[in-house]
């Protein structure tokens, strides 16, 4: 199960979050996502754990639980949208109400 974990210390790194969670069952992976910019923690991750038993028990221990001085925020994953993003468009209408055709 794919779990969201957000509200994240910036000082923490994966292996926090994978100490955390690895009371709860076994740990797949451990994702803190980092801003491409300045290369520093956007507050925000994921947690992989296989076992849907410990995982659950896992968002419901530790949504609220304070992890160096902020309460993380602990949550099932919602499934990536599939499709991808933009196209789709209507085109430039231009101010007589014609379509341009660039």
């Amino acid at each position: 199960m794919n779990i969201y974990v957000s509200n994240i210390s910036f000082s923490a790194d994966e292996e926090d979050l994978e100490l955390a969670f690895s009371e709860f069952g076994a740990v797949s992976s451990v994702k803190i996502v980092i801003d491409r910019e300045t290369g520093k923690s956007r507050g925000f991750g994921f947690v992989e754990m296989d076992d849907e038993d410990e995982a659950l028990n896992a968002i419901e221990s530790l949504n609220g639980f304070e992890l160096l001085g902020r309460e993380l925020v602990v949550r099932k994953a919602n499934p990536p949208k599939s499709g991808g993003g933009g196209g789709g468009g209507q085109g430039y209408q231009n101010k007589r109400g014609g379509k341009n055709k660039y």
